[in-house]
């Protein structure tokens, strides 16, 4: 279908997607333990929002005429893959379920859309809208299943012509790995992180505490972007561990479908002692904890806020990612230091900085090997920024402009031209 068939059923399918927000949010916190407030307020409108952001792109997707050297007409195309993989997360089912989808399909793509098994009933519920919106059958369509059978089945298949995946590193190795063994078709991975938080000496400590604790909490800790490194620097340290642990206990844990709930249970039981057995790691190494460190009640997935001090780099704590709710806080002494830390890290996804100073923005900013870097902010994720990560926190792009070239092949067309009036 042209171009602009596509851009209106996808803003159909936004405004339907719109109108039946509240039972989506339901199925994402039933079945992921997010806060239903979350869930409707926050990441369902940005999913609307994504839709919306690129069906406005569908019909101004196109190619350049090139000048040549010789009497050559050329000219370049835009194509479509044809059939894309599409495999996303349980974290936020149905935030990367729009981050894929809405690129592949306002490029004239088709898509088989794998969900997580943890995961699976918002995007089947969604996708189904998205058939009222218009959408021919055939065009979306969705598979729960597990990773070792429908997600390796999907990698490894002779007719899917691209893959994008979001999870893990050690998985996103796997998925690549069978698709170079089968078609060696394109493979776009965001994978994890362990992102630094820096707190510079002229920080507001109040508001960087707040925020600090956002980009870690946020989701019961749950992203792959979360702020798990968070270095401060040394002249405010004591003064920021303090308002930490005291923000981190004021942390309102419970039923994520009660008004006024800030974190939910975890995901499911392997990743609930998952969680669990880091705390103890962290408590066995020397590092301080401040509060938490245990189940939160006696039933459910529910872990308190959990916060360490005096954390070196050397701990579990500090290299891996735990995916949880476990705030580890180091110190620092100069911005030299702060950098060669926060590069030492095999991820680089994104990275928070905390300063009034302009200047030592600036130095971070181009210093540290990370796809994002928030400036006295946290997961601000604008359809039209950007994402993605630098060396194992994945390759290629989500959102924004640069999300329409990992569903585009680009086919340059030469033409000779007799008797040119100009060239």
């Amino acid at each position: 279908m042209t171009a602009y068939e596509r851009s209106r059923i996808m803003l159909r399918f936004a405004d339907l997607l719109e109108k039946h927000t509240g039972e989506v949010a339901k199925l994402e916190t039933w079945d992921n333990g997010k806060p239903y407030e979350q869930a409707a307020k926050i990441e369902i409108p940005m999913v609307v929002r994504m839709f919306r952001y690129y069906a406005g792109w569908a019909d101004k997707i196109h190619g350049f005429t090139v000048p040549a050297d010789g009497q050559h007409h050329v000219q370049t195309l835009h194509e479509p893959y044809g059939v894309c993989g599409l495999i996303i997360p349980w974290n936020f089912p149905l935030l990367l379920y729009s981050w894929k989808v809405g690129p592949a399909l306002a490029c004239g793509n088709t898509v088989v859309l794998k969900t997580a098994e943890q995961t699976p009933l918002s995007a089947i519920y969604v996708s189904k809208l998205f058939h009222e919106a218009g959408l021919p059958p055939g065009v979306l369509n969705v598979v729960s299943g597990f990773g070792p059978t429908a997600g390796a089945a999907l990698s490894s298949h002779m007719d899917v012509n691209k893959l994008s995946f979001t999870g893990s590193t050690a998985t996103g190795k796997i998925v690549l790995a069978l698709a170079a063994k089968s078609n060696l078709k394109p493979v776009t991975l965001e994978l994890g992180g362990k992102s630094p938080f820096i707190v510079c000496k002229d920080a507001d400590v109040d508001k960087a505490v707040e925020l600090a604790h956002s980009a870690l909490f946020f989701n019961q800790g749950q992203c792959c972007c979360a702020g798990s490194r968070t270095l401060v620097h040394e002249s405010v340290y004591d003064e920021f561990v303090e308002k930490a642990k005291a923000r981190a206990l004021k942390r309102v844990v419970g039923d994520p479908f009660k008004t006024g709930i800030e974190q939910g249970p975890q995901i499911d039981n392997e990743q609930f002692k998952k969680i669990l057995k880091y705390i103890r790691s962290g408590i066995e190494s020397g590092a301080t904890l401040e509060s938490g460190g245990e189940q939160f009640g006696s039933k459910g997935y529910y872990i308190q806020p959990t916060v360490f001090s005096n954390v070196q780099d050397d701990m579990l704590i500090a290299k891996d990612e735990i995916f949880g709710p476990v705030q580890s806080i180091s110190k620092f002494k100069d911005l030299e230091e702060v950098v060669q830390r926060a590069n030492a890290s095999s991820y680089g996804l994104a990275a928070g900085v905390f300063t009034q100073n302009i200047e030592t923005a600036n130095t971070l900013t181009r210093a540290l090997r990370v796809g994002t870097v928030w400036i006295n902010c946290y997961d601000i994720f604008d359809a039209a920024v950007p994402f993605g990560g630098f060396k194992m926190s994945g390759q290629g792009r989500e959102k924004g402009i640069y999300g329409l070239s990992s569903y585009l092949q680009v086919k340059a067309v030469v033409t000779p031209l007799k008797n040119p009036a100009w060239l």
